[in-house]
C-alpha cells in the first residue's frame, strides 16, 4: 500500500490498520465507485477495497472514508445511516491528523479542509475539491468537462457529445448520435475532439 499514498502519510496509514486491522484489497479501476467497507459477519472480518488507479491523494482520502466505515460499525453497529453522523464523527477524527501540507498540497488541502467539515457520501460530489484532485490523476490525454468549451464536442463512455450549456455544476450535453440531451458532471474526465460542431 506504501506506493499508493503520500509518503508523509504512510506510518499514519500503517498504524491505523495496526490498530483497526482488516483485510486490504486494491482493485483494478471501478466506474461506480472508489472503495467500499464490508463485514463479513461469518468470518467476523473486515474488508476495505480501494481502487488501484487512483492518485496517492485521492488514495489517501478514500482509505480514511473506508476506515470510517469500520470505526462507525465498531462503536455502533448495524444501526446506523452508511454516512450518518457517526461516520462523519469518524471520518473527520481520522482525517485531522493529515489536515496539513505536508501531506497535501495546498490546492487540494483548502477544499479539502471545507469538504470535511461536512463530508458527504462521495468526494466527487464536491465540484472544487474533485477538480483539484483530478490535476493529480495519470495523463490519458483527458480532460474534466468543466474546461470543455460550449459548442465543442467530446468523447464520454463511447460516446460522441457537444457542450451546449452550463448549469450550475453541470452540463447539457447533446448526444450526436440520437439528438438526445443528457446532463453531465462538469468534474467528468472527457476526451476531446478538436473539431467545433454547429447547431442541429
Amino acid at each position: 500500500m506504501s506506493r499508493h499514498v503520500p509518503d508523509t502519510a504512510q506510518a499514519y496509514c500503517l498504524e491505523l490498520w495496526l490498530q483497526y486491522p482488516f483485510s486490504l484489497h486494491i482493485t483494478p479501476k471501478r466506474l461506480s465507485k472508489l472503495g467500499d467497507y464490508r463485514y463479513h459477519s461469518g468470518k467476523k472480518t473486515h474488508v476495505i477495497t480501494l481502487n488501484a488507479t487512483l492518485n496517492p491523494y485521492s488514495f489517501l482520502i478514500t482509505y480514511l472514508h473506508e476506515i470510517a466505515h469500520l470505526l462507525a460499525f465498531q462503536k455502533h453497529g448495524f444501526r446506523i445511516a452508511p454516512h450518518g453522523k457517526q461516520w462523519k464523527n469518524s471520518f473527520q477524527e481520522l482525517m485531522q491528523p493529515m489536515l496539513n501540507e505536508k501531506v497535501f498540497p495546498k490546492e487540494i488541502l483548502l477544499p479539502l479542509t471545507k469538504y470535511m467539515l461536512n463530508p458527504k457520501a462521495a468526494s466527487g460530489s464536491d465540484h472544487k475539491l474533485s477538480l483539484a484532485l483530478q490535476k493529480y490523476d495519470q495523463q490519458d490525454g483527458s480532460m474534466p468537462l468543466a474546461k470543455v468549451q460550449l459548442e465543442q464536442a467530446f468523447q464520454f463512455r463511447n460516446m460522441t457529445f457537444v457542450k451546449e450549456a452550463v448549469r450550475r455544476t453541470r452540463a447539457l450535453c447533446r448526444d450526436l448520435k440520437s439528438g438526445k440531451r443528457y446532463l453531465v458532471s462538469e468534474i467528468a474526465r472527457v476526451q476531446l475532439i478538436r473539431e467545433e460542431i454547429g447547431g442541429e
